[in-house]
């Protein structure tokens, strides 16, 4: 049973140690109105014998709705607290469907618990099938490291492979390079790209461009026409995913590759992993590629972190641990092992704050930093005082300290303005390349969507600052004005967007009485009166929505009313979106949670596959 819509991303979030059915009813959980609402839909026709045993059954299925809205695909049990639902639940008995399952002392939505059966046999059926075999050996001069070899012995032998790493540990360049060496040895080989969201899949293309762009590969012949011209997509787009969210291509008509690649798997939620493994045809190799320390999927599920911690998968996983963009004395990569090694008990959390600033960075004031003269990466730490009041000058000052990271994205604005267009120019200009690269140097990411540092209020403070600036050059006209920053929430398939593509507003070349957005995920231009009115502003954005990202500087802003949506996870993400500078704006208390909450999602996709 599905739940009505909602922002999964905006969602209380409650990192309990004991995630089972008796520990969770026995905290004070705020209930949403739509769990409320479903959980008196479901009882309305089963037999209960007494309203009280109805409000008990009312209670648990609220709890496991909101657990699920969590992430949770299930929900520790027992038989006992499963009985309270009567007739709405099934124990060994799979002969009819009933909205509740109850299995290996998890209860699970029915939906779930089938996504889960589903995605263990087709994980099986891949990692169990043979493929064309590779002589990995005689690609070995190709990689230097250990593990990168060892990733390209998997794939040339595997049909399932799954490879992770950290930031710059070159996942992207041993892809490349592992890709080169198949397509080499297979010939007329189908390949097919893909990530969860169209940031990402504009990111991997550019990485793969890149390593495609090795003098070595190309003088030893691997880098052929087809390869260049790899185009990664979204996994919406791959599987032809529709409006009602079914998938065209799936078991019964599998995708027409030999070889499909998924980056950023660590985003995958349960129910897209299962439609993706069931597309795959039998004698295709599925490489998933990811980092499963950033934050699990936005829906239910943990898929890459199941996978790579089943036993029966072991021999099917490579971990790349050698990072090449941070070294030794990198401050990014001195906080991102800082974060993974943190297990801290919940009364310590003011010390892990200590060991932060003694290890890492003292906090201070920000600064304006000139990324052209930036030497090795840095990290910069201030603290958020006390901001009651909402109209104190102190907040401003804080936001003006954000707004420093975007000059340089507006004084290339204020060139391409001054730069008159040329009507029979069709693609992209100087000026507009630098007005993208500008953008795409800095960007600003928050934990909620409101509150006084959140999406919204950042986006409006930032809009209003660019106008100011370019106020000589450009106005806006209703929503729109050159400059605008643009993020699409969700697929639109009229006009061939996906949620997470990002876009920006510049003149019409042909007309300049209107605008058109430029997409360069999918090089795409895009008239603005066609786009969607729940097109968001994209100054800054939810750490979620950063994931398949990456920004030479990336300012993270944590408040003290998100603090119960921070983890380990979250912060670990953020700060690995950056290259070179992090900034951090955060309440103390706030921070101290970021560094030192796990959190730990309930699945029962591990035991079902060993």
């Amino acid at each position: 049973m599905e739940k009505p819509e909602h922002n999964s991303v905006d969602i209380y979030v409650y990192n309990l140690e004991d995630m089972s059915v008796s520990n969770l009813e026995k905290q004070e959980m705020q209930v949403e109105p739509w769990a409320v609402l479903w959980s008196e839909y479901l009882t309305e026709s089963a037999d209960f014998t007494t309203l009280d045993d109805k409000i008990s059954a009312q209670s648990l299925i609220q709890t496991l709705l909101l657990a699920a809205s969590e992430g949770h695909s299930c929900l520790e049990s027992t038989v006992l607290d499963a009985k309270r639902l009567r007739s709405l639940v099934s124990f060994t008995d799979k002969s009819y469907i009933t909205p509740f399952i109850f299995c290996n002392n998890r209860l699970y939505l029915y939906r779930y618990y089938a996504l889960e059966q589903r995605l263990a046999q087709q994980v099986r059926r891949l990692s169990q099938q043979s493929v064309v075999g590779v002589d990995s050996t005689a690609y070995n001069d190709l990689l230097k490291d250990t593990y990168q070899k060892q990733a390209l012995e998997l794939v040339a032998s595997s049909g399932l492979s799954l490879i992770t790493g950290g930031p710059g540990t070159g996942k992207t360049y041993t892809l490349a390079r592992i890709i080169a060496a198949l397509n080499h040895s297979i010939q007329n080989l189908r390949i097919a790209m893909a990530a969860p969201t169209g940031k990402a899949a504009q990111r991997m293309q550019e990485a793969l461009k890149y390593a495609f762009s090795d003098q070595e590969l190309i003088a030893q012949g691997f880098v052929t026409s087809e390869l260049a011209l790899l185009q990664p997509v979204t996994l919406h787009r791959l599987l032809k995913i529709g409006h009602q969210g079914r998938a065209q291509f799936n078991q019964n008509q599998p995708l027409p590759y030999d070889v499909v690649v998924v980056d950023e798997a660590s985003m995958l939620d349960l129910n897209l992993a299962t439609q993706l493994f069931e597309a795959i045809a039998t004698g295709t190799r599925l490489i998933l590629l990811g980092d499963a320390n950033q934050l699990a999927s936005v829906d239910v599920g943990t898929v890459l972190s199941d996978l790579q911690h089943s036993k029966m998968l072991q021999s099917n996983c490579v971990e790349l641990k050698h990072s090449r963009r941070f070294s030794h004395d990198a401050q990014i990569g001195q906080m991102a092992q800082f974060i993974q090694q943190q297990k801290v008990q919940p009364n310590l959390k003011d010390d892990v704050v200590k060991q932060f600033e003694q290890q890492i960075v003292q906090s201070g004031k920000l600064k304006n930093i000139e990324l052209s003269q930036l030497g090795n990466d840095i990290i910069q730490l201030q603290y958020i005082e006390d901001t009651a009041s909402h109209i104190t000058p102190q907040i401003q000052d804080y936001l003006q300290a954000l707004w420093y990271g975007f000059e340089g994205y507006a004084r290339a604005l204020q060139q391409y303005c001054q730069t008159e267009n040329d009507a029979e120019c069709t693609d992209l200009s100087r000026e507009q390349q630098q007005v993208l690269q500008a953008f795409d140097d800095y960007r600003i990411l928050t934990a909620m969507r409101h509150g006084m540092f959140g999406v919204t209020q950042v986006n409006h403070y930032m809009q209003t600052q660019l106008l100011e600036y370019l106020a000589p050059y450009t106005h806006a006209y209703g929503d729109w004005y050159v400059g605008r920053p643009v993020m699409m929430t969700e697929n639109n398939y009229q006009i061939g967007l996906s949620n997470g593509d990002v876009g920006i507003c510049f003149k019409h070349r042909q007309d300049p009485t209107q605008f058109e957005v430029y997409f360069p995920s999918l090089a795409k231009w895009v008239l603005a009166t066609r786009l969607p009115k729940y097109i968001q502003t994209a100054f800054a954005m939810t750490i979620h929505k950063s994931q398949g990202s990456e920004f030479t500087h990336t300012a993270v802003v944590l408040e003290h009313i998100s603090e119960r949506l921070l983890s380990q996870e979250l912060l670990y993400t953020a700060i690995t979106r950056a290259k070179k500078v992090v900034t951090l704006l955060v309440d103390k208390t706030a921070f101290a949670r970021a560094l030192s909450q796990q959190t730990t999602r309930q699945s029962g996709l591990i035991d079902i596959l060993d």
